[in-house]
């Protein structure tokens, strides 16, 4: 099974996707992880994704593209993944075609996802009041191309993100469950 979470930042696509992996045995895959961990690298990419994520702004498709896929490419993943933060735009999405079984938006409204960033203690220096709304204003303006794609292949379900962590899980695996009964 390969699936997509996708939703603003502090909607619990980190939590739900370790749940959904471990549930069912495929790894999770954040993009924000690797961009992260790749940040702290002594590189210029390195050097240039710090200053990319810490102004809150996304990193382009195609250096996003070539980074995932190619992390994607590994055997671990050819029996299916949880994909968190990518694809974030219509290209991005494009670039996936037809290897996706389902994509879950994990909904919370704005003013939940900032109490909930707030609340939790972070080292992250991408976190800042700043960075994380221009984000939120990001996702907004570009993640709806890639919603809109999804749906139109029948592949998007929305799920109430601001319910209990169990109710969130337990709604995504009611949405798993009928994808597995249709193959």
């Amino acid at each position: 099974m390969k699936i997509v979470l996708v939703g603003i930042q502090g909607a619990g696509k980190s939590t739900q996707g370790n749940k959904l992996s471990e549930e069912l045995g495929v790894p999770y895959l954040s993009s924000g992880h690797i961009f992260r961990s790749m940040a702290k690298e002594k590189s210029k990419l390195g050097r240039w994704l710090k200053e990319t994520l810490n102004s809150g702004a996304l990193v382009p498709d195609d250096t996003a593209v070539e980074i995932v896929m190619e992390y994607l490419g590994k055997p671990e993943y050819a029996d299916g993944f949880i994909l968190d933060g990518f694809p974030r735009t219509g290209a991005q999405a494009e670039v996936l075609d037809g290897e996706i079984d389902l994509v879950i938006l994990i909904d919370v409204s704005d003013k939940e996802a900032l109490w909930r960033i707030s609340g939790r203690i972070s080292d992250r220096e991408d976190e800042t009041l700043q960075a994380i709304r221009k984000r939120i204003e990001l996702f907004h303006e570009l993640t709806s191309e890639v919603l809109e794609y999804y749906d139109k292949e029948d592949k998007l379900v929305k799920v109430d993100g601001e319910q209990p962590i169990e109710g969130v899980f337990e709604s995504i695996m009611e949405a798993v469950r009928k994808v597995e009964e249709a193959k």
